[in-house]
């Protein structure tokens, strides 16, 4: 008990520092910041049931999707879990995501977890000042990040957990790459455990820039028949740093039926803050039907509005046992997002927990 204790201790220390980090400034931010940030894939959800969500599950998100909402979750894992999934982003974008992610619970209470997530933007031609058309290649631009994390279940009622991220933005000549952390907590409580609170503080890191030969130019120097390579230097960008409070309520019809009502508030540094707000349906865990809408000022005036979404979200999972006695299932999950311009951003993922 008394390691448990500390080790709570330990994770609320870290989320108080992380808090008054004047670097980061997590919770100043207001519109006129608005773009200053950058590595904005780092607030795309790459799974499909939090995405279905609409993100209003920061209280209630179990196993590997925790690791891009709110980590604690992830300290649910009964033994193995391994996801794969695919998003289609702003369909008629031609912008890919593919996401893989793997938990794995160590010793009595704790779970380690491994995720990837890669953009693809599909070809782009090389152009230059004498040739604007292009015909002389082409390039494939790269997004992508890896996270390592370590969850811990405290008590019955109370989670917790950390991710350390690596995230890289790189082309054929130019990279950029950083470090950010994310951490989170989840409290149960209740006479049946359906009240639920969490909160995470996500993308917090050192600023990061762009370096490489693409920033390289030759030339004479104006005294001088040498050529001379000069480098310029790119500016700093900061990480889309955000905080996110969330809570949620299982309405627990019988053994079999469960309605689940959840809400969040995310305060983004570099973005407007967001409200979310989502219902699920769950049958005995074979079939769940989510929906949910998300929240911002300003985006129901096309003259005002700063966000490509509209606001409502749908998914739905399909959930097949393998074995009963062990808990270990394989699932089908998609979820729908509407957007304007586009046609809105699709993903589908499978699930397998043993």
């Amino acid at each position: 008990m008394k390691i448990q204790e500390k080790l709570f201790k330990v994770v609320s220390i870290l989320f108080m520092v992380m808090l008054i980090m004047p670097s980061q400034s997590v919770l100043a931010g207001n519109e006129d910041r608005a773009g200053q940030a950058g590595a904005g894939e780092l607030l795309i959800m790459p799974f499909p049931r939090s995405s279905g969500w609409g993100m209003s599950n920061t209280s209630t998100v179990k196993g590997l999707e925790g690791m891009f909402l709110n980590v604690a979750g992830t300290a649910f894992t009964k033994n193995t879990e391994v996801m794969f999934a695919r998003t289609e982003w702003l369909k008629g974008s031609d912008v890919n995501i593919n996401s893989f992610g793997l938990t794995q619970k160590v010793g009595e209470t704790g779970v380690i977890g491994l995720s990837v997530m890669s953009m693809n933007f599909g070809e782009m031609q090389i152009t230059t000042v004498d040739l604007p058309e292009g015909g002389i290649g082409t390039f494939k631009p790269t997004f992508m990040n890896i996270g390592i994390s370590y969850a811990k279940s405290f008590s019955n009622s109370i989670y917790g957990g950390i991710v350390i991220r690596i995230v890289s933005e790189a082309i054929a000549d130019v990279r950029a790459q950083g470090v950010s952390i994310d951490a989170g907590i989840q409290y149960l409580t209740g006479d049946d455990e359906n009240i639920h609170f969490g909160i995470a503080l996500r993308n917090i890191g050192p600023p990061m820039s762009f370096a490489g030969d693409g920033l390289s130019i030759r030339g004479n120097a104006s005294t001088s028949d040498i050529q001379m390579t000069m480098e310029q230097r790119s500016a700093a960008f900061e990480l889309p740093a955000l905080l996110n409070i969330g809570a949620a309520y299982d309405f627990l019809i019988n053994d079999q039926h469960t309605i689940t009502l959840a809400g969040s508030f995310t305060s983004n540094s570099f973005y407007k803050d967001v409200y979310a707000a989502g219902l699920e349906y769950n049958f005995n865990g074979y079939f769940m039907l989510r929906g949910g809408f998300n929240y911002e000022k300003g985006m129901f005036d096309k003259s005002t509005t700063t966000t490509v979404y509209t606001g409502p979200t749908a998914g739905v999972t399909i959930q097949v046992p393998l074995n009963k006695e062990k808990g270990s299932s394989f699932s089908i999950d998609y979820s729908y997002r509407t957007s304007d311009p586009f046609q809105g951003t699709h993903c589908i993922g499978a699930r397998v927990s043993l």
